[in-house]
C-alpha cells in the first residue's frame, strides 16, 4: 500500500474509533465485534468528503466537503476557516457564523484547541440552542492553515475529542492534496527541463543542414524548414501535461525526417502503430527522447547504415510500445545509470532524456510503469513501456 494509503487508512480508522465511541453506545455494537452499519456509514460520509478536501483547503472544497464533516460531527453546526475567515458554515442557524472567525482566531495563533463557552456567544437569536463550541486546528507539514468549528447544545470531553480526531483526518487529507500537489509541480518542473533539454546540438545540426540545401536544392531546404518549425512549436508548446499518442508521434516523426536529411539513406527508420492505439493519452514528450537516444546509439562510432523502429501495440488495456535500434548496444550495467535518478553519475544528454521520461511514467502510473532497457554489447539496445488506458487505470 502507498504511503498515502496508510495515511488515509490510519486517519479513517482513528476517526471511526472516537465518532462510533461517542454516538454509540457499547451494547448497540454488533456482538462478534465486526463492523456494523454505523461503521459502514462513517466510511461511506468520510469517502463522500475525502476527494473534496484532496483538492486543498479552499472555498469551494469546503463548502462541498462541510455538509459530510457535520454529518460525521452530529452538530448542530459547523464552520471551516481558513487564516482568513469562514470558508463555509453549515447548521440549522447561521447566526454564529459572523462571530466564527473570532472563534478561531485564538486557534489560529496558538496551534491548540480551545472551547468557546457559553459567555462567548452572547445569541439573542430566538430558538438559538447553540451553547457552546469546540474549536481545532487544521495542519498541513506542521502549519497551522485553519479551523474546524463544532456548534453544538452541550460541549464536552467525548465532543472535543470527536472534533479533534476529525480534524485530523481533514488534515490527513489536506496534507495529501498538499502531496499531489507537490507532485504535479514535479511533473511540470520535469516537462519544462525536457523542453529546455531539446539538444541545441540537433538545432545546429538542423539549421545546418536545411542551409547547405539552401542553393543546390531550395525545395528541399523549405520542406526541412516547415518540418523544423512543425516539430519546434510541437516540443516547445505550453499547456498540459498529456497529449495524445497520435501527436506524439507526429512530432516524433518530423523528428525522424530531420535526421534523415542530416544522416541520408545512412539512417532507416520504420513506424508501425495499431490505429486504435492512436487517441490514447500519454504523457508529453514521451517518445521523442527515446528515438533520439535510439539515433545516437545507432549511429554512434560508425559510418555505415543504423535502423531505428518504433512499433505501439494495443493490447486491450494498455498500448505497449517500444523504440529499438540496431546499434553497437552497451553494458547493461551503463543503461542502468543512464535510468538512475542521480546526477552524480554524470550522465550524458540523452541518458537525461531517458532518465527524464522513467521518472515521469512511474510518478504518473506507478513504480510498475517505468522504462524497460534490453540492451547487450553487440546486440543493439530496445527501450519498451507501457501506457494504461484511462478506463484501466
Amino acid at each position: 500500500m502507498s504511503t498515502s494509503g496508510w495515511v488515509l487508512l490510519c486517519a479513517v480508522s482513528i476517526l471511526l474509533g472516537f465518532a462510533l465511541s461517542r454516538r454509540r453506545p457499547a451494547s448497540s455494537r454488533h456482538p462478534d465485534g465486526l463492523p456494523d452499519e454505523a461503521a459502514f456509514a462513517t466510511l461511506h460520509v468520510a469517502a463522500m468528503a475525502a476527494p473534496s478536501l484532496r483538492a486543498g483547503l479552499t472555498r469551494d472544497s469546503a463548502r462541498k466537503a462541510i455538509r459530510h464533516l457535520r454529518t460525521l460531527l452530529g452538530t448542530r453546526a459547523i464552520a471551516v476557516t481558513d487564516i482568513d475567515g469562514v470558508l463555509a458554515w453549515d447548521g440549522a442557524v447561521d447566526c454564529h457564523r459572523d462571530h466564527a472567525p473570532e472563534h478561531a482566531r485564538t486557534v489560529l495563533a496558538s496551534g491548540r484547541p480551545q472551547v468557546v463557552g457559553e459567555d462567548m456567544l452572547a445569541c439573542d437569536t430566538p430558538g438559538c440552542a447553540i451553547r457552546g463550541a469546540a474549536v481545532v486546528p487544521l495542519t498541513v507539514d506542521g502549519r497551522v492553515v485553519g479551523a474546524l468549528a463544532a456548534y453544538d447544545a452541550e460541549v464536552n470531553a467525548a465532543l472535543v475529542r470527536t472534533v479533534t480526531e476529525v480534524a485530523r483526518w481533514v488534515s490527513a487529507q489536506l496534507e495529501l492534496a498538499e502531496l499531489d500537489s507537490s507532485r504535479r509541480r514535479a511533473l511540470e518542473a520535469e516537462t519544462r527541463a525536457l523542453r529546455a533539454q531539446i539538444s541545441p546540438h540537433f538545432v545546429y545540426n538542423c539549421l545546418t543542414t536545411i542551409a547547405s540545401f539552401i542553393r543546390t536544392d531550395p525545395e528541399r531546404a523549405r520542406e526541412l524548414l516547415m518540418d523544423f518549425a512543425d516539430f519546434a512549436r510541437y516540443a516547445l508548446r505550453r499547456g498540459r501535461d498529456f497529449t495524445t499518442l497520435a501527436d506524439e508521434l507526429h512530432c516524433v516523426d518530423r523528428y525522424l525526417l530531420l535526421e534523415r536529411a542530416r544522416f541520408g539513406d545512412r539512417l532507416r527508420f520504420t513506424v508501425q502503430v495499431a490505429p486504435e492505439a492512436l487517441p490514447l493519452p500519454v504523457p508529453f514528450l514521451c517518445l521523442q527522447p527515446l528515438v533520439e537516444n535510439a539515433i545516437k546509439h545507432g549511429m554512434a562510432d560508425s559510418d555505415g547504415p543504423g535502423e531505428v523502429r518504433v512499433v505501439v501495440r494495443d493490447t486491450g488495456a494498455e498500448a505497449h510500445i517500444s523504440v529499438e535500434d540496431d546499434g553497437l548496444g552497451m553494458d547493461p550495467a551503463r543503461a542502468r545509470l543512464l535510468l538512475a535518478d542521480d546526477p552524480c553519475h554524470g550522465r550524458s544528454e540523452s541518458g537525461i532524456g531517458l532518465a527524464n521520461v522513467d521518472v515521469r511514467l512511474r510518478q504518473i502510473y506507478g513504480e510498475n510503469y517505468g522504462l524497460v532497457v534490453e540492451t547487450a554489447l553487440g546486440v543493439g539496445t530496445k527501450v519498451r513501456l507501457r501506457v494504461p488506458k484511462p478506463s484501466s487505470r
